[in-house]
C-alpha cells in the first residue's frame, strides 16, 4: 500500500507564519539546569499562537536521544522529537522538536530544536 502523498499548506494571509532572529540571547532550562543557550535563535510566530524559539542544535548541551514520536504540520512538514537527559540524569521525554526537512517557506528552521513550554523554561533575554 503507497502511503498517503501530503502535499504542503503555504502559510497565508489566514494562517501567517514569521521567522525572525530573536535578537537576544535565549537560555533553556530544564529543572533549573542549562539545557542550551544561544544567541542565534530564531522566533516563529504562526497564527494566533504564542511565539516560538528555535535553538540551533549545536547550541544545545544536553545529551538527546531520537524519540520515535512523529507529528505532520500542513505548514512546516514533519516533525521528529528528542528526549533530553538532564545533568542529574533525569530524562524529559518528547521535550524538544524539530524540523530536519521543513517546508521551503520555513527552512530556516531547518538545523533547529523548539522546546515545549510545559516541560523547560526558555528564557528570552535570559
Amino acid at each position: 500500500m503507497t502511503p498517503p502523498v501530503h502535499k504542503p499548506v503555504e502559510p497565508s494571509e489566514a494562517h501567517p507564519i514569521t521567522i525572525e532572529p530573536t535578537g537576544t540571547r535565549v537560555t533553556v532550562r530544564i529543572g533549573g539546569a542549562v539545557i542550551a543557550e544561544t544567541d542565534a535563535a530564531l522566533t516563529l510566530r504562526e497564527a494566533d499562537y504564542p511565539a516560538v524559539q528555535y535553538i540551533p542544535i549545536s547550541d544545545v548541551v544536553a545529551p538527546l536521544a531520537t524519540s520515535e514520536t512523529r507529528t505532520f504540520c500542513p505548514y512546516k512538514g514533519h516533525a521528529g522529537y528528542y528526549n533530553v537527559q538532564t545533568p542529574g540524569g533525569d530524562t524529559v521525554d518528547d521535550a524538544a522538536w524539530t524540523y530536519a526537512e521543513p517546508f521551503p517557506a520555513v527552512a530556516a528552521i531547518a538545523g533547529h530544536l523548539a522546546f515545549y513550554p510545559d516541560k523547560a523554561d526558555v528564557g528570552v533575554g535570559a
